[in-house]
């Protein structure tokens, strides 16, 4: 049945489904020709410092290499020319991307145990690069380097473990079409490839992947072709229309969305309507051999932008940058495995809960974050410290239970509120979750 008519009237009565409300949890994965060059300089958050041209020429996302290099200085394209030279065409890296070691149902159980729902793949990052067999480019995966479908094997790995597939397409930047070094503010970016040409090849690229892959996530980068604006609401109730369980996010030009996205520090947390928060675990997206453990987030850190995320309405979509031969670096693998760890135990004040009615709130003892399910409270303490700790709750009545069996508290009402005891604990635990009964 087609539901959604090719009008932004239609395609605005989408809701969010129940399933992208409750899962909480999702992997991304950036993987593709600047997994050989590996490089970027670990410098600093997105949203951290000015996004101008020391950013750009300074840029710590190794899948920004093709662009890194051809702003014409700063530490990317130093190293370029020193490594390759200056005549080494981007484009070479296509044959030196073999993907010898990739086993994608290994990728998928890794996502499984690190407590994952939903797995979203970049497809076509802004190089333009395919990992799929697209009808429209040569440049793609099964054409040149791995020879391989990257997407469909992925998709079908993920799926037979249980979890939702998603799919990234750049939308409004393939630096084939038109690319300016991008370091000239916000106009350029949204602008970088206007053309009705290029608008044409995303939109027929966008519905290849929904026709054959059927993603659960469409996933947009930074915005959409200008030129191609009449076009979207065709492609929007298509994808509701042939994937009922799909969302979007909010990168179409404030056009349309589903859900909002927060990039590291850029972007904001809105607790009145569903996000997502992503980042890497380290600085970049895509594989970095620069980056050391200093800059990769500790599982205790990758737990509190969890619980942080989920009990101000969000979702995590926290990110592995594969090496080009296919394997996940295990200093990524293990923090997954850790986060997981810790789900197994507390997930049940994670997994299909709504941000509590109460502002989560930070104290000197630890942070208080509040989530909540079909009648049931929980109260999750972040930040605790070694050994005994004691909180209170302004105006909570009730006892709490921990979730994890090895935790001892203690809780009593008090006119403050509920002041809860924790008593020798352990940092390494993390987050300790709690039933409010």
């Amino acid at each position: 049945m087609q539901r959604f008519k090719p009008t932004w009237e239609s395609i605005k009565t989408h809701t969010v489904p129940q399933w992208y409300e409750d899962c909480k949890l999702g992997i991304f994965i950036h993987w593709g020709l600047f997994s050989v060059p590996a490089y970027a300089p670990p410098s600093a958050e997105l949203g951290a410092v000015p996004n101008d041209e020391t950013w750009f020429c300074n840029n710590p996302y190794a899948e920004w290499y093709f662009n890194s290099v051809n702003v014409g200085k700063g530490p990317t394209y130093e190293h370029h020319i020193k490594t390759y030279g200056k005549d080494f065409a981007y484009e070479n890296f296509a044959d030196m991307w073999k993907a010898e070691n990739w086993e994608p149902k290994k990728w998928a159980e890794l996502f499984r145990k690190a407590g994952a729902n939903y797995v979203v793949l970049v497809t076509k990052h802004h190089d333009g690069f395919c990992l799929f067999p697209s009808a429209y480019t040569e440049y793609n995966s099964t054409r040149r380097g791995p020879m391989r479908d990257i997407t469909g094997e992925l998709t079908s790995a993920v799926r037979q473990a249980g979890m939702k597939m998603g799919l990234y397409y750049s939308g409004i930047i393939d630096w084939r079409f038109a690319h300016d070094p991008m370091f000239c503010g916000e106009d350029v970016r949204l602008n970088n490839c206007p053309t009705h040409e290029y608008a044409d090849y995303a939109y027929k690229q966008s519905m290849e992947l929904i026709d054959r892959y059927h993603p659960s996530v469409f996933w947009n980068d930074i915005g959409w072709p200008y030129a191609g604006k009449e076009n979207l609401p065709y492609l929007l109730a298509h994808y509701y229309n042939v994937c009922q369980d799909g969302v979007v996010n909010d990168r179409f030009n404030g056009w349309h969305k589903d859900f909002s996205t927060k990039e590291y520090q850029s972007g904001q947390a809105n607790r009145r309507e569903k996000w997502e928060m992503c980042r890497g675990l380290g600085l970049s997206f895509g594989y970095n051999a620069q980056e050391g453990e200093e800059h990769i987030l500790s599982v205790e850190k990758l737990v509190s932008l969890l619980v942080s995320t989920v009990a101000n309405n969000g979702n995590l979509l926290i990110n592995v940058g594969p090496r080009a031969d296919g394997t996940i670096p295990e200093n990524q693998a293990d923090k997954l495995r850790g986060l997981g760890e810790w789900l197994a135990v507390n997930g049940e004040a994670i997994y299909g809960t709504r941000c509590g009615s109460r502002e989560n709130t930070s104290t000197e003892n630890g942070g208080i974050y509040f989530t909540e399910k079909e009648g049931q409270r929980f109260v999750i303490l972040d930040g605790l410290k070694k050994g005994d700790t004691t909180l209170t709750i302004p105006g909570m009545e009730g006892r709490v239970i921990p979730l994890d069996a090895s935790v001892q508290a203690e809780s009593k009402e008090t006119p403050d509120g509920l002041e809860v005891t924790v008593k020798d604990y352990d940092p390494g635990k993390c987050a300790a979750a709690f039933r409010v009964c």
